[in-house]
């Protein structure tokens, strides 16, 4: 059996044998953390942090969670709504005049974060380069056409959420969405957490290791369809992921570089009722926006059932082993994936190195969720 690291309340026992499991099968490296009404009950780690299996998996590892990254960019969002600086049900254009173009002016603010905005992605030629040029992927996101009627569906934002959110954010506060991640979230909260990762943090990373290629032949998609477009404006790349200019760059639906714990620390916030650590981010009031159902039907550009709420999924039969209720979630590409139930006041996070097969969840992942769930059984 797999060595794990870190420590776990008896109770929990059943989640360091899962992990321990999933060690000794597909996973790599990976920490999972849970906070129980705001006691860390499980803080787990272990594995590798590279292929050859030399370097460990550290307390301090961290890694690219992908659209992990998201939960942070929606609490973020919903800062500024706590205060007052940012209404949901207000135009984009009201922040952002220059959004208004090419028919957008009445797309709401709610809608850039239930992905229902219509601008799912960027228009072609446009590259995982041209994302790192903040000034320039903005502008380029601020004359395009949607690409269905806002509102009328859920089009999953895959990688340019934080572009659109981001620039929301940048234009209330004066500040990048990096540095105000830093400043009021991450620091306040001591969190492990970072936009990119900084030069000094790169010797503790966990490169990504890719998924297996899909099993879907590129000749039978329709290239005008919202996913084709989606999912290749930009293509993603988990190599580029491990690189010196994805690292450096501002990509709040992508880059975010933290481990279990890290993230955990963030969004237990939300579970405790908008205050964690002494810290008070939002009002209980705010942190039930989140509920407010936005979209509920199959997504365009996942292909599936998605019932999305104010920045987070509510539920979603390709992720059955998170319960119903008031619970919400989001993860990234590979499986990562963080869970948030305001009922129990509970937080659940998982972050891995070795990608798994789709876009949101793995049999890892639920390993870990039903361990969980069948501890507090």
């Amino acid at each position: 059996m797999a060595e794990v690291h870190g420590r776990c309340d008896e109770r929990f026992a059943g989640v360091r044998e899962a992990l321990a499991q999933q060690l000794d099968g597909e996973e790599l490296g990976a920490s999972v953390a849970v906070d129980l009404d705001g006691e860390t009950v499980v803080d787990l780690w272990g594995g590798h942090r590279d292929e050859a299996r030399t370097l460990p998996w550290s307390e301090h590892t961290i890694v690219n969670v992908w659209s992990t990254t998201k939960c942070v960019l929606a609490l973020a969002a919903l800062m500024l709504v706590d205060r007052g600086e940012l209404d949901l049900d207000s135009p984009v254009g009201d922040y952002w005049p220059e959004f208004c173009a090419k028919g957008k002016k009445d797309v709401r603010v709610r809608q850039l974060l239930s992905h229902t905005s219509g601008v799912s992605g960027w228009e072609q030629p446009f590259s995982i380069r041209d994302m790192y040029d903040w000034p320039s992927a903005t502008e380029r996101l601020a004359q395009q056409r949607p690409w269905w009627e806002p509102g009328t569906a859920s089009g999953y934002h895959a990688n340019n959420q934080g572009h659109l959110v981001g620039e929301v954010i940048r234009r209330i506060t004066g500040t990048t969405f990096k540095k105000f991640v830093a400043d009021r979230i991450a620091d306040p909260l001591g969190a492990d957490f970072q936009i990119g990762a900084r030069e000094s943090e790169v010797s503790r990373i966990a490169p990504v290791v890719p998924p297996p290629p899909p099993d879907v032949n590129p000749r039978t998609l329709d290239p005008e369809s919202v996913a084709v477009k989606t999912f290749t404006g930009p293509l993603a790349s988990a190599k580029a992921a491990n690189s010196p200019e994805w690292r450096a760059a501002d990509l709040g639906a992508l880059n975010g570089h933290s481990n279990a714990r890290g993230v955990m620390r963030v969004l237990r916030t939300l579970s405790l009722g908008g205050e964690a650590g002494g810290v008070r981010l939002l009002q209980p009031a705010t942190v039930e926006k989140v509920l407010d159902v936005q979209a509920d039907g199959v997504d365009l550009v996942l292909g599936a059932p998605f019932r999305w709420g104010t920045g987070f999924c509510l539920g979603s039969p390709t992720v059955p082993y998170v319960p119903e209720g008031r619970t919400f979630f989001w993860g990234g590409w590979g499986g990562s994936l963080a869970v948030v139930d305001l009922d129990r006041r509970l937080t659940i996070t998982y972050m891995m190195n070795r990608m798994g097969a789709g876009l949101i969840g793995s049999p890892r992942s639920e390993a870990y969720v039903r361990a969980v769930y069948d501890a507090l059984a």
